[in-house]
C-alpha cells in the first residue's frame, strides 16, 4: 500500500520521502534511515516531512502466528509509532498532521452486526494489536497535530495481501468459499484506500477515527462467487471447513473465519466518493484483462 499510496501522491505533484532500514538500497524515492528495533530515526526525516503517514508493520498473513511472530506484529506497529512520537517531540518541526492505519480486527468477530466506530471492540489478539497500535497513535494529538486513524478493511490489489491468496485455488479451478462462507468482509480497492489517505492529508475535516471500508461489504460465499465470475473459473468445491483452515493456519485463521460487517458512513458523510463501491466493480479492475 505504500508503494502505490506513493505513486499516486507523486501523481498528484507532493514529494514523497520513505522511511527505510536500509537506505541505501536504490529507491526512486527520497529516503531516510531509522531502525525500530535500535529506536534510531534519522531527524531529517521529521523536518522534511509537512505530513506523516505511518504504514509500518508486519505482514499479519505472512506466516503462522507463533508467540514471536505476534511480538513483530505487536511490536513492529506500536514501537514504530512510538519512535516517531518521540522524535517529534524533541525536534523542531513543521508537521502538520499525522495519519496512521489500524484495522477492522478492532471489533472482533461481529457477526452480521453492523460495526461503527463507536462500536465496541474485542478482546482478541488482532483487536488487542489494534488497540496498542491506535493508543501509540493517539499521543500525536498530545504535541498538537492532527491525528487521523484509518481503519482497514481487507485491501484488495494484486500485488499483495488477502487477494492474492484468495485468487489462487480460484486459479487451479478449487475455488470454495471458507467455513461457512456466511461470514462478512469488509473490503475496500487500494486505490480507494490510498485516496482516503490522500483525501486525509488534504482535508482538515478529517480528524479522529474512520473506518477505511467499501459501502457494501458481502459474505465470503458473495466474495466467493463475484471473484471465480471476474476470472471466468468455476466454483466447483463445497465450502472449505472451518477445521481444515485451522488446521493449516492456526490461530491466523480467525483473519478469515471471523465476519466483519463494518460500516463506511462517517468517510461517507465527510463527502468523500468510491471510486468503488461495488465488489464487481473492484475485481474487475484487476481481472478484466485476464481471459
Amino acid at each position: 500500500m505504500g508503494m502505490r499510496l506513493s505513486e499516486m501522491l507523486i501523481d498528484q505533484g507532493y514529494e514523497v520521502a520513505h522511511l527505510s532500514r536500509s537506505p541505501e538500497k536504490v529507491s526512486s524515492y527520497k529516503t531516510f534511515k531509522w531502525d525500530v528495533k535500535q529506536g534510531y530515526i534519522d531527524d531529517n526525516a521529521i523536518t522534511y516531512a509537512d505530513y506523516i503517514i505511518h504504514l509500518a508493520g508486519a505482514s499479519v498473513a505472512g506466516e503462522k502466528w507463533t508467540e514471536e511472530r505476534k511480538k513483530e506484529i505487536l511490536h513492529s506497529r506500536v514501537d514504530s509509532a512510538n519512535l516517531l512520537y518521540q522524535c517529534l517531540q524533541r525536534t523542531d518541526h513543521h508537521v502538520k498532521g499525522f495519519i496512521s492505519a489500524s484495522a477492522i480486527g478492532i471489533y472482533g468477530d461481529s457477526g452480521d452486526q453492523l460495526m461503527s466506530e463507536e462500536s465496541t471492540y474485542a478482546d482478541d489478539f488482532l483487536a488487542e494489536v489494534c488497540k496498542a497500535w491506535e493508543g501509540a497513535s493517539w499521543q500525536m494529538r498530545d504535541l498538537g497535530l492532527r491525528t487521523v486513524i484509518f481503519r482497514l478493511g481487507i485491501v484488495l490489489s494484486k500485488k499483495g495481501g488477502a487477494l492474492p491468496q484468495i485468487a489462487k485455488p480460484v486459479k487451479m479451478m478449487a475455488g470454495a468459499p471458507l467455513g461457512s462462507g456466511k461470514q462478512y468482509m469488509s473490503w475496500i480497492h487500494i486505490d480507494d484506500a490510498c485516496r482516503l489517505f490522500i483525501g486525509a492529508v488534504e482535508e482538515t475535516q478529517f480528524e479522529g477515527v474512520y473506518n477505511a471500508v467499501a459501502p457494501h461489504p458481502v459474505t465470503n460465499k458473495e466474495f466467493t462467487r463475484e471473484l471465480a465470475e471476474a476470472m471466468h473459473r468455476p466454483l466447483v468445491l463445497p465450502k472449505v471447513p472451518a477445521f481444515a483452515i485451522n488446521l493449516m493456519m492456526g490461530e491466523m485463521s480467525e483473519v478469515v473465519l471471523a465476519s466483519q460487517r463494518v460500516s463506511a458512513n462517517k468517510v461517507l458523510q465527510t463527502g468523500f466518493t468510491f471510486e468503488y463501491n461495488y465488489l464487481e466493480e473492484a475485481l474487475e479492475s484487476f481481472y478484466q484483462k485476464e481471459e
